[in-house]
């Protein structure tokens, strides 16, 4: 990305940021739908059903062409025209075309995403055609000259007094500020619009190959009023929306609605095969598959799970991101985590690339994703295209491939850093105050110091010995928990000692990799696994415990990932995978300690993004805790990013991690506990920072930390 585009780019989020009552309507908005997604699918396996979704996606991907041949056939026979249209240049071409030979002047749509894709709208007006949006939203934002900001509520980012005054302008009177009296005042200005209209223009949620046959899932009803006054219909529908047979779509419809507005079933599921009857009047049908993009797409072994995509928008519903900044910022055409891929592969890497900067990596669009989709693995492959094509700068040059990559300097930087920050921070624990351009860092929480001795040193000066038996594991403590958290691995191995194993520290065990793979330099990252592969199997490990749950992620799965093809490193990274284990897991099961159990207050639990929805860690956590003496007291979101993201929320974008970090800070606070536990050092920090600069006199702190406190003083 070009530094003149990096700029205008930040100028945006800055203005979105500015925007306090659009963040707040879109946090309420996020929160309402999580909890009426969670009652419409009580009683249903969400997992099993985006399982079926995915596999009867996928088995379209194996053979699109034959479905696709089957579908146009099918629909021909029922009487509908089918045009396969290989760009949004193509599909605008045979629209316009048909426009004109009919001698259309008006065409009324009903909402389609794939129209805005084409950029249908502007052809048609360039033929002198006018294209009128009857959905509510889409009117709303077409009359604003936007476009729109959700996938399904294109309007969601603006107010009904925002609205009432847009449609004054239409109707030259002052409109009160009420949603029931603006909704009829919409009616009264499109009603008769659909029988003056000469083309009706329509997207579709489904096409079902079996029977030729298009559905059409929607809220409101000038979707059929669309696709049966005027004389000439035109569906306008992407190949992705393809499914094999009826059975299968109507799998699709137990998720589609309950993942895009947490509805069980939506107001209208129109089903069209043919042209809809008209007495006295011949209608044609039109069917526009539109590729656009879409085989390429099928084509890519590292993105093509996108094309399961159901268009529901649930990734934006709960992407602490998008409801930071909105879809106008944080999106193109589509918006959301989908957003980010689908316009690379519609619009192109370049334009995709800020918005792909901009995600998180919360992993809060895989978890809810009604068709199993791996959004953010997508992404981060996308941000290692974009590296590769780039270039990494020469920052992340000289930090991945010149100090990463070698341990000896990137620890002597290390320990340098922490000589060179006494005389400055006179030996706190925290950084309040940061000099000069840095000084953004600092003015929304502390920074932790680099420790005078990390917990490589610390370790060979404390006991660690089992109380019997000699059970050895080892011990991947990840940069923060070495270099600045030490207290959180020296719990980790008095819990441990007492559970009869002793924990071994590999000295040559450096950086996981994980900011250089974020980064985009992948290279950086498997050299940086096959060193740490090399460290850990050294001294052949019953198991590898991890106390960072993103580290934990690096060995289980990128490891995996980085050296399958590396004929002297495959097997041993899968044995590490095999053996590392998650440091809450691994001690909870090793049962309670009795002499733990006394009654120690109350406190809240943050769920740290890969934790929860990477490794599936949440329960032992809060079951240790509890064991420990500590009433756990539920906050809101518990799982909600914090806003850290790592580099994100330093060299990244800071001032997103502000936001998504208060709303955090804020559920702190309702929940009452005056002290907040996660299992992430990067959690941590951020936590830790931002409670201390507010002064809120709150505690925060790794769980090992609590159990480590809580252990007998013989033990501590």
């Amino acid at each position: 990305m070009n530094r003149q585009r990096d700029r205008n780019y930040r100028a945006r989020i800055e203005a979105a940021l500015a925007a306090t009552r659009q963040q707040d309507a879109l946090h309420r908005f996020g929160d309402a739908y999580l909890e009426a997604r969670r009652q419409a699918f009580t009683g249903m396996d969400f997992e099993a059903l985006r399982q079926n979704v995915s596999r009867l996606k996928d088995e379209v991907d194996s053979h699109r062409e034959d479905y696709l041949e089957q579908f146009s056939r099918l629909a021909r026979a029922a009487g509908a025209r089918v045009f396969r249209a290989v760009d949004g240049a193509a599909a605008n071409a045979y629209i316009v075309d048909l426009a004109r030979r009919h001698g259309v002047r008006l065409a009324v749509k009903s909402k389609s995403m794939t129209s805005e894709e084409t950029g249908l709208n502007a052809a048609l007006r360039q033929a002198g055609v006018e294209a009128l949006e009857t959905d509510l939203g889409e009117w709303i934002v077409q009359l604003a000259g936007q476009r729109p900001s959700h996938m399904v509520m294109p309007a969601i980012h603006m107010f009904r007094d925002e609205v009432a005054a847009l449609f004054g302008e239409v109707t030259g009177e002052a409109e009160p500020v009420d949603i029931q009296h603006l909704v009829g005042v919409a009616r009264r200005q499109l009603r008769n619009r659909f029988l003056e209209a000469g083309m009706g223009i329509s997207g579709a949620s489904l096409a079902v190959a079996e029977t030729g046959t298009l559905a059409l899932v929607t809220n409101e009803g000038n979707a059929r009023l669309v696709a049966s006054l005027p004389p000439l219909h035109v569906v306008l529908v992407g190949i992705d929306k393809l499914v094999p047979t009826l059975e299968d779509a109507l799998c699709v419809l137990q998720v589609l609605p309950r993942s895009a507005t947490a509805q069980v079933m939506t107001s209208y599921v129109s089903w069209i095969r043919g042209p809809v009857p008209r007495e006295g009047q011949a209608r044609e049908l039109h069917i526009v598959l539109l590729d656009n993009g879409r085989s390429t797409l099928a084509a890519d072994a590292d993105c093509k799970d996108a094309l399961r995509c159901l268009k529901c928008g649930a990734c934006a519903n709960v992407c602490p991101v998008y409801q930071t900044i909105g879809g106008q910022v944080f999106g193109d055409v589509y918006v959301g985590a989908i957003g980010l891929v689908l316009t690379a592969f519609f619009s192109g890497l370049e334009p995709a690339g800020e918005l792909i900067g901009a995600c998180i990596g919360c992993r809060a669009c895989a978890a809810i994703c009604p068709a199993a989709i791996d959004l953010e693995e997508i992404i981060l492959r996308l941000r290692r295209r974009i590296g590769d094509r780039e270039g990494l700068g020469l920052a992340k040059s000289l930090v991945f491939r010149q100090v990463l990559r070698n341990r000896r300097l990137f620890h002597a930087l290390l320990r340098g850093a922490s000589l060179l920050q006494k005389p400055v921070f006179g030996g706190r624990d925290s950084i309040r105050h940061l000099p000069l351009h840095f000084s953004s860092l600092t003015e929304w929480r502390t920074l932790p110091v680099i420790v005078e001795k990390p917990l490589r040193d610390l370790l060979p000066a404390v006991e660690n010995q089992p109380v019997s038996g000699h059970r050895q594991v080892a011990l991947f403590a990840g940069c923060a928990t070495d270099f600045v958290h030490p207290r959180i691995g020296l719990s980790l191995v008095k819990l441990l000692n007492r559970a009869d194993m002793a924990v071994s520290f590999p000295l040559q065990q450096t950086c996981c990799g994980i900011p250089a793979l974020y980064g985009g330099d992948r290279e950086t990252a498997t050299e940086l696994a096959r060193q740490n592969v090399r460290a850990l199997l050294a001294d052949n490990p019953q198991a590898v415990i991890t106390v960072c749950p993103t580290c934990s992620t690096a060995l289980r799965r990128h490891f995996v990932e980085l050296l399958q093809d590396d004929a002297e490193y495959a097997e041993a990274a899968r044995r590490l995978a095999g053996i590392t284990r998650d440091a809450a897991v691994f001690v909870a099961e090793q049962g309670p300690d009795p002499a733990a159990h006394v009654q120690r207050g109350t406190l809240t639990y943050h769920d740290s993004c890969h934790l929860k929805r990477r490794c599936g860690v949440w329960q032992e956590p809060r079951q240790l805790l509890s064991e420990a003496g500590w009433q756990v007291q539920e906050m809101e979101r518990a799982d909600r990013c914090c806003g850290f993201g790592g580099s994100y929320s330093f060299a990244g974008y800071p001032e997103i991690s502000r936001e998504i970090t208060k709303d955090k800070v804020n559920a702190i606070l309702r929940s009452g506990a005056a002290v907040v536990a996660t299992d992430c050092p990067g959690c941590l920090i951020m936590l830790r920072g931002a409670l201390e600069k507010r002064g809120l006199g709150l505690r925060a702190a790794h769980t090992l930390e609590l159990l480590g406190e809580a252990l007998p003083d013989s033990s501590r």
